[in-house]
């Protein structure tokens, strides 16, 4: 698990952002590729001592292209220059949420959970109805003193409480997110010692597993929308 490989090569795809240097350096992406894939098994086994519906998944299948949709983008640069991975019981898919992890130079990288979606609007509805009768446990989870050791609750959010929902609800802060989300900064220096770093990740997504689970409560029966 070279974690310098990847990161010098991430580091010169940001300086080089075009389709002719990332082509003329292919080798370099495979073999920085290939030691991302290795971290993944790695930090999948760590996971997988607390949460054993993960560990059927090939690192592979939980990986997500660097080449950028730039269709509706300003940006055109045509790559991410970052490596990023979504494990959870059901791979990469958004649902159920799982553990969210982006490689990023620059101290952009992070470690994320829940649910950072916001276009599908029944998970939307499935998650606030739950957190309306079920917000006892919600506060319980939040105010944890190891979980606002390392996390605020992030998301979208209307500027009010939506329609059907008490505006005097004790969570109505948390009824006007659209997603709900958690993320946990790593710098550059963190990652160069993979050893390390595995166990602190670890560490975090242990302490961020019920929030994930209660979510997926929320979820239970959700399908994700056909593509047209």
């Amino acid at each position: 698990m070279n974690t310098q490989y990847m990161m010098d090569y991430l580091s010169a795809l940001g300086a080089n952002n075009n389709r002719e240097w990332y082509h003329a350096n292919k080798d370099d992406y495979k073999k920085a590729n290939a030691e991302f894939e290795e971290l993944l098994q790695a930090l999948m086994m760590e996971i997988g001592k607390f949460d054993s519906s993960i560990l059927h998944h090939q690192p592979k299948d939980l990986t997500f292209k660097i080449v950028r949709d730039t269709r509706f983008s300003h940006d055109k640069s045509p790559y991410n220059p970052a490596f990023r991975a979504h494990i959870s019981a059901k791979g990469k898919l958004p649902v159920p949420v799982g553990y969210y992890l982006m490689i990023k130079p620059g101290n952009q990288s992070f470690l994320g959970g829940g649910l950072f979606a916001d276009m599908f609007k029944d998970a939307t509805t499935m998650i606030r109805d739950y957190i309306a009768h079920n917000g006892v446990e919600w506060d319980k989870i939040i105010h944890e003193p190891e979980f606002e050791r390392y996390f605020t609750v992030q998301g979208t959010a209307l500027k009010n409480v939506p329609a059907g929902y008490e505006k005097e609800h004790p969570q109505a802060e948390y009824l006007k997110y659209k997603s709900w989300y958690l993320e946990y900064p790593v710098k550059d220096e963190e990652l160069s010692d993979a050893e390390a770093f595995l166990i602190k990740a670890a560490e975090i997504f242990q302490v961020m597993k019920p929030f994930n689970d209660y979510l997926n409560k929320a979820l239970a029966g959700f399908q994700m929308p056909m593509r047209q």
